[in-house]
């Protein structure tokens, strides 16, 4: 099935869902940013930081406070994760009774060991039996006034390979659409990302739209992926950190038009103003808590322009606007965007290591009735 989120005959370009990143602030940014930079740039699907089913059903405060969308936030993405498919149907279900998103996709690709040693994650899909009841009852309680797709890995290791199995399996349940990050668990963010395995995926599930994910770091990396794997849309994680424009400048490229420059280093600035008014915002006015929440972006920001230690330092330990603003004031504005150094890779890179899994976890592809993931199923919101 083809979700009425594709516009047109353009690829579908996606926000990643990041913990601490892609929050209400965050998705307004890239929204007004990617706008600017190219009028139909916003029209793409900004997804909100991870959501646990249990915390949701629980109406945990924190993550009631994370699934608010600004008013103009339009279509409104949420990413589910859990492991009990009662649990995932009844979260889905509240979200849509409630009227609480327009889009929900599920978290079956998250590599980081506090979630891949209780078997969730982008360890869940090695259990057939159990993604196929997780990713059913999305779908069913969805009744299908809501599309949901699923985010997931190549697989655990280059031995443990899971993406065929688990989209076959979701297509048949019914999803608007599977995305696919092109590596492993195993990799977490290092090596290069297989487009092969995108391309294949593809080939394995058409009709069903597959959403590439992986190694675009710029607009031409976009078109370079759907060109040589078919996709149907691309996913943009760590590209666009301290980037919010990228969006925008992706979505003139899918539509053929000039890419748009990025901003010398004086936009940059008003960017990070902009992104701290906004958390500040997000807070209820609390300046404190904006600032100190916007001082892991000022290194992602600032990436290739000359700034003096002294001053990046600073802007890492900054507790007001005020404090931020002399301290940007100082940086040569007119400095062009650092384009061979800025548009690479950024963010997370470590390296390979070895996957953390329950014991056993690798001896059957199907769930052991005496294993117990109840305690993979995360109480708090966000990663």
């Amino acid at each position: 099935m083809r979700s009425t989120l594709f516009e047109g005959d353009r690829p579908l370009v996606v926000l990643a869902p990041m913990a601490g990143i892609t929050n209400r602030a965050y998705r307004t940014l890239c929204r007004e940013a990617s706008k600017a930079v190219y009028p139909g740039g916003g029209a793409a699907l900004y997804v909100s930081e991870m959501i646990t089913s249990r915390a949701l059903i629980e109406r945990d405060p924190e993550t009631m406070h994370m699934i608010e969308f600004a008013d103009d936030e339009s279509p409104r993405s949420i990413q589910l994760y859990g492991v009990d498919p009662d649990i995932i149907g009844a979260a889905v279900r509240m979200i849509v009774d409630e009227d609480r998103a327009d889009h929900i996709d599920l978290n079956m690709g998250c590599p980081v060991p506090k979630v891949t040693r209780k078997g969730g994650g982008s360890a869940l899909p090695w259990k057939r039996d159990r993604f196929r009841a997780i990713v059913d009852a999305a779908v069913a309680n969805a009744r299908g006034q809501v599309p949901v797709s699923v985010k997931m890995r190549v697989g655990i290791d280059d031995e443990h390979h899971t993406y065929l199995d688990a989209g076959i399996a979701a297509a048949a349940a019914g999803v608007a659409w599977v995305a696919l990050h092109g590596r492993t668990a195993l990799q977490l963010y290092s090596g290069t990302a297989d487009w092969a395995a995108i391309r294949r995926l593809v080939d394995t599930l058409a009709p069903t739209p597959v959403l590439g994910n992986g190694d675009i770091w710029t607009a031409d990396d976009a078109v370079r992926m759907h060109r040589e794997t078919g996709c149907t849309g691309v996913v943009i994680g760590r590209a666009c950190l301290g980037r919010p424009w990228l969006f925008g400048q992706i979505a003139a490229a899918f539509d053929g038009r000039p890419v748009p420059s990025d901003p010398d280093c004086a936009g940059v600035q008003e960017l990070m103003l902009r992104h701290c008014e906004l958390l500040i915002a997000m807070h209820g006015g609390d300046e404190g808590k904006g600032c100190r929440e916007m001082r892991k972006h000022m290194a992602w920001y600032l990436k290739g322009f000359a700034v003096g230690s002294e001053t990046r330092l600073a802007l890492g330990l900054i507790d007001t606007v005020d404090e931020m603003r002399a301290l940007l004031a100082t940086i040569d504005g007119e400095q062009p965007f650092p384009v061979d150094i800025a548009a690479g890779p950024r963010g997370r890179t470590s390296g390979a290591k070895r996957v953390a899994l329950p014991d056993g976890w690798l001896d059957s592809r199907d769930l052991d009735a005496a294993v117990d993931l109840s305690l993979a199923e995360l109480g708090v919101s966000g990663g």
